[in-house]
């Protein structure tokens, strides 16, 4: 009798570790197969422990990033994502494709080298791919334009070269692009998605004019900053009327600047070492906190229409007479918190010589006599005014 129950429990138990192994075993082969095949290609960095739960003798929908539905791996989150995290070295298996039902793909900042797998453009269902911080190379697939459900594209921080797939602009649901600090060249691709609000593609060689049928209305944050642009902006940025960022400083832009991008509800307008010219007059008070015009080839008077900015960079142009009374109204009951006129052709500013100044000012290399001795940057230099020379013989 004894002999039985020992019998019928260990075939309990037998039932229970077969139950068990069908458990681990529910997700789909194909499934299986390529997540060894990922781990085969990532290893973790020194002080990493990512992978401690990748157990293939366990359930792989346990392990560290792996998230299922069903028998389906669903995301893939690669690394850890606390911050500090030494992240992961090694290559992105071309296996990755085969993970079919995937909808998010991440990876940490780490090591990880080579190329984007042309087998991403496998995963029809993603709407998430980011891949940013890390020392991936080559071009990015065309075949990332068939993700006609990706909606965040985010290879910043690598080291990608080619330009910009004119798939990944026509791609219907996208709703943030960055790809900045990477060696993109080429153009930037016009964009149709009306979605999009993010669209960041600074530090690369991007060259060439803009679209010239502009932007989505949609978008809210455009950076473009350390590229080789060039061209004029014309109505280029006419329409985005939900614009909260602009920056386009440092590049090779060109002409008069549009009075419609001060009118935008931008927090914040960055166009600094361009080579735009012209004179600068907004037709209504300029509600932007920071604006950065310095680094250009601006001429004329000052706009009194500035007067309500908090961050106002003029430096480095061309402007002329005096500065607008409201301009030091504002700078002497410190509304205005930055004002930098420095290296140009300036005649004048009201302000009493005994007054305090609680804002940043500077004034050098103008053709005044500077009325107060503020603080200025060390690239401003040590000469105070212009030679008498250069002020004479400016026509503006």
């Amino acid at each position: 009798m004894r002999r039985m129950k020992t019998v019928r429990w260990a075939t309990f138990f037998a039932l229970l570790s077969f139950l068990g192994f069908l458990s681990h075993a529910l997700l789909d082969p194909v499934d299986f197969l390529a997540l060894q095949s990922i781990r085969k290609g990532l290893n973790d960095l020194p002080e990493s422990n990512f992978f401690a739960s990748w157990d293939f003798t366990a359930d792989p929908c346990s392990f560290s990033g792996v998230y299922c539905d069903g028998d389906r791996v669903i995301a893939l989150n690669l690394g850890d994502p606390r911050a500090g995290s030494p992240g992961l070295t090694g290559r992105i298996d071309p296996a990755i494709g085969k993970l079919s039902a995937l909808t998010e793909l991440t990876l940490v900042p780490g090591r990880v080298i080579g190329s984007l797998p042309q087998t991403l453009s496998q995963l029809k269902t993603l709407r998430f791919l980011a891949l940013s911080h890390n020392f991936i190379s080559g071009e990015i697939p065309a075949g990332i334009g068939q993700l006609q459900r990706l909606q965040t594209l985010d290879l910043s921080s690598n080291r990608l070269t080619g330009a910009i797939p004119l798939s990944i602009g026509a791609l219907p649901a996208l709703s943030n692009v960055i790809l900045s600090n990477n060696h993109l060249t080429g153009p930037v691709p016009p964009f149709g998605s009306q979605t999009l609000t993010r669209l960041e593609l600074k530090h690369n060689i991007l060259s060439g004019f803009l679209p010239p049928a502009g932007f989505p209305p949609s978008l809210q944050y455009i950076s473009l900053s350390s590229n080789l642009l060039s061209g004029q902006l014309d109505r280029v940025f006419s329409g985005l009327n939900q614009l909260s960022y602009l920056d386009l400083s440092m590049n090779r832009f060109t002409g008069v600047l549009p009075v419609d991008l001060f009118s935008y509800p931008i927090s914040n307008l960055q166009l600094q070492r361009n080579q735009f010219y012209g004179p600068v007059q907004p037709v209504s008070q300029v509600t932007i906190p920071t604006v950065d015009l310095s680094f250009n080839r601006l001429w004329g008077e000052i706009s009194p229409m500035f007067s309500t900015v908090q961050n106002l960079y003029l430096n480095n142009n061309r402007f002329t007479g005096r500065v607008p009374n409201i301009i030091v109204d504002r700078l002497l009951d410190a509304s205005i918190q930055i004002l930098y006129l420095q290296h140009n052709y300036l005649s004048g500013i009201g302000i009493n010589p005994t007054v305090e100044i609680r804002s940043s000012l500077c004034l050098q290399y103008n053709c005044m006599v500077l009325p107060v001795d503020t603080p200025c940057p060390s690239k401003a230099g040590t000469d105070k005014a212009r030679p008498t020379s250069q002020c004479s013989q400016w026509k503006g």
